[in-house]
């Protein structure tokens, strides 16, 4: 356990997880319009999505998918399509002006979930962050169950980084710059989710 803990893999998948990109965005953005309950469901099925990819590497599953070409396709054209998809929905929040004091409209807690969970589970590049981290992880561990247990600390942390997120971004003071400046955050988000699922489709990977 103490081995597990020290392990190298779990400061490699915190800085990683913990990195600015879409899946953090998503959560910033929605605490930010919709509290930190919003923002947790949301995290929720970004956790889950992302622990369904540890699985799949820890089960070495992920090196198969990465050798296939047609299935790294499939998956990036998903991804991107839904990363475009969220940056038209930024986009469209952008150039909707909001009826003064008008509450922005919340999102069902269900719908948070899958958004949160499609978001991860259509990224490709987790695939391959996973081999890597869980690679550090045989380093430091010599059996299955130490692998097994360094792959749940990892997710579990995943769900931590998220948590963390939606807290420290629905604070009062957060959320209130956010209504001042909404229209011009959205429209920062939405090019970032543009730039990030146009690159993700054009960025051909190499596989073995």
């Amino acid at each position: 356990m103490i081995d597990a803990l020290l392990s190298p893999a779990l400061f490699a998948f915190f800085v990683a997880a913990a990195s600015p990109g879409p899946a953090t965005l998503a959560v910033s953005t929605t605490a930010m319009a919709g509290g930190a309950r919003a923002a947790a469901f949301l995290g929720l099925g970004l956790a889950a999505g992302l622990a369904f990819w540890g699985l799949v590497a820890a089960a070495g599953l992920g090196a198969l998918l990465v050798q296939s070409s047609a299935a790294l396709t499939v998956l990036r054209w998903f991804g991107g399509a839904y990363l475009l998809w969220l940056a038209w929905q930024s986009a469209r929040s952008a150039i909707t002006p909001l009826a003064g004091g008008a509450d922005i409209a919340p999102v069902a807690e269900r719908k948070l979930v899958l958004r949160g969970l499609m978001l991860n589970l259509s990224n490709p590049k987790a695939v391959l962050a996973w081999i890597s981290i869980l690679a550090l992880g045989v380093g430091s561990t010599d059996d299955s169950s130490g692998l097994a247990l360094i792959t749940a600390l990892c997710a579990i942390l995943g769900l931590v980084i998220y948590l963390a997120y939606a807290v420290l971004f629905s604070q009062a003071t957060i959320r209130s710059g956010y209504r001042r400046g909404r229209r011009a955050i959205d429209a920062m988000a939405a090019t970032f989710f543009g730039y990030a699922g146009l690159k993700l489709v054009l960025t051909r990977p190499e596989t073995n």
